[in-house]
């Protein structure tokens, strides 16, 4: 679905909002139903439940490249490259309507209290603004737009209300990971999954075909496209999808104007707005505001901490699969997370690094899935004869302990636009310059060593260990920080750009942490927060010197 831009836009919009993802679809949904006008412009397309190839035989071969979530990989037009050739790590991302939700796992984990306050507690980076107690109203209020499936009561946070789901089943995997919990005495929970264990509004009850990762083809999964942008448009919001942006544009008095795009037939146009949104993730944010210099912003717009681009953060992630005598249906859905731990999440010195991770259980997928994101074995392990006979012994009959490790912002990891890779429209690619800290080291050596033991206690019969995937950059955090100082971050609490007050930026790129957890549910929490607070303070927001009423 693609709005004609010649007929249907408004010359001027109340708000634009760039990027249709997870915190994108949150801002347009508000603003369109208290009654603003508002542009969004997307890169990517509509991807319809039926393209997605997990019903279909093909499956585990075009995940391998069409659905793959790299970037690099993938080479969809929508797509931008990305210079990876100084990460550890490569980031996973999807340009289109709902953006990164569209193959993301849903697991929906909420930040813990201390997450806010590692200043404070470990005396590490920064504490947050507000606390854990401010988001939760937020938290609360996106389970039931998403249709979270949970148990509460999770000891390992503060009370609230209940999921609007009750938990989908944990399988044979859950069962037999808890049991080697239980025998270890370590805590672990049903996990939270934005997967409807029900029929929910629209959306079917999970089918379990275990292919969240490379889209939901029953539509059942929580993404953007089927939780927020069907109400959006009903209440007016205009989207023209195929808009590459490539310039947040400022009027005279250094105030963001509108945008600059170029639309899938090479055409540049223009959007003009009282107010603009930057919602493009943690690397396509501030690669637009670098891409948007002028005489005002030579540096990039609202880079005068010169902190646009820096402290990214993308969560390492560690894995530990055991394999067991009994069948355990392991490639059965949801994947979503089964169970989940926090036992080991808290600072404790005495293990030699600061803060933690989650854990969480996952089945383990094909034969493919298990080969390549596995790798590392012998090579005549992993081919002909000895391929056939490791899938026969280890296929249903395994399932990966995941380990999300907090990441610690650090200004010399960082987005810059890169001198030579440039998109299909001309454009400066982003480079990531990228390295995994001793801290992440320490941290994932400890908790991949708990893992083991957790599948030994449960019966493993082997384990094999991951102590760092580089394709696990799904979590794009940290680039344009909020805080209370201008020196030290981008934005304010509110995600208004200390620099141009009518600019804001909602995505992940404001974490001033990274927590050690999945980020969706506190970057469309946020999101929330922000655009609702704008809303309430529209007679006092500043707008660019265009005629235009709030």
């Amino acid at each position: 679905m693609t709005i004609n831009q010649s007929v249907d836009l408004p010359d001027v919009a109340d708000v634009l909002v760039i990027g249709a993802g997870a915190s994108g679809s949150v801002a347009v949904k508000a603003l369109a139903e208290s009654g603003f006008s508002v542009v969004c412009l997307e890169q990517g397309d509509w991807t319809p439940p039926s393209a997605f190839a997990g019903d279909k035989p093909e499956w585990e071969l075009v995940k391998q490249k069409q659905w793959h979530p790299n970037p690099n990989v993938r080479a969809n037009a929508a797509d931008y490259p990305v210079d990876t050739s100084e990460s550890d790590v490569n980031p996973l991302m999807y340009s289109g309507v709902g953006g990164s939700t569209i193959l993301y796992a849903a697991h929906w984990c909420r930040f813990l209290p201390s997450d806010f306050r590692v200043r404070t507690l470990d005396g590490i980076a920064d504490d947050w603004p507000f606390d854990y107690a401010e988001l939760q109203p937020f938290y609360e209020r996106m389970d039931r737009e998403v249709g979270v499936s949970g148990l509460g009561d999770n000891p390992a946070y503060p009370p609230g209300a209940a999921y609007p789901l009750p938990p989908l089943p944990i399988g044979k995997i859950g069962r037999k990971a808890a049991e080697g919990m239980d025998r270890l005495g370590w805590h672990w929970w049903p996990g939270a999954n934005s997967i409807p264990s029900r029929e929910y509004r629209h959306r079917p009850s999970c089918l379990r075909y275990g292919t969240c990762l490379t889209g939901c083809p029953a539509g059942a999964k929580a993404s953007t496209d089927l939780t927020h942008w069907p109400d959006a448009l009903k209440a007016g919001a205009r989207l023209v999808t195929g808009a590459r942006v490539s310039e947040v544009t400022v009027d005279a008095q250094g105030r963001a104007s509108g945008a600059v795009y170029i639309d899938r037939n090479g055409t540049e146009r223009r959007q003009k707005a009282g107010v603009v949104i930057v919602a493009a993730n943690g690397v396509g944010t501030p690669r637009l505001l670098q891409m948007s210099t002028s005489a005002l912003f030579p540096d990039g717009l609202a880079n005068s901490s010169g902190l646009v681009g820096r402290n990214l953060m993308m969560h390492p992630y560690g894995a530990v699969v055991g394999t067991y005598e009994d069948p355990l249906d392991s490639w059965l859905g949801p994947a979503g997370q089964s169970i989940e731990s926090m036992q080991f999440y808290e600072t404790d010195t005495s293990r030699g690094f600061v803060r933690g991770a989650k854990w969480n259980v996952m089945p383990s997928g094909g034969p493919l899935g298990m080969r390549s994101g596995y790798g590392g074995r012998p090579v005549d392990e992993s081919w002909g004869a000895n391929f056939h006979r490791n899938v026969k012994a280890n296929l249903g009959r395994s399932f990966e302990w995941g380990i999300i490790a907090e990441d610690l912002p650090d200004e010399a990891n960082r987005v810059v636009l890169d001198p030579e890779l440039t998109d299909s429209d001309g454009l400066p690619a982003p480079k990531l310059i990228y390295t995994s800290s001793e801290n992440t080291s320490r941290l994932i050596d400890f908790h991949v060593d708990r893992a083991r033991e957790a599948h030994e206690a449960a019966g493993a019969i082997t384990t094999s260990e991951t102590r760092l995937m580089r394709d696990c950059g799904w979590h794009l955090l940290g680039t344009a920080r909020m805080g209370n100082d201008p020196a030290r971050s981008v934005i304010d609490q509110w995600g208004r750009a200390h620099d141009v007050p009518n600019l804001y930026v909602i995505d992940g790129s404001t974490f001033v942490t990274s927590s050690g957890v999945n980020p969706t549910a506190t970057i469309m929490a946020l999101a929330l927060r922000s655009v609702e607070h704008l809303i309430a303070n529209r007679r006092d927001q500043t707008v660019s010197s265009a005629p235009v009423t709030l």
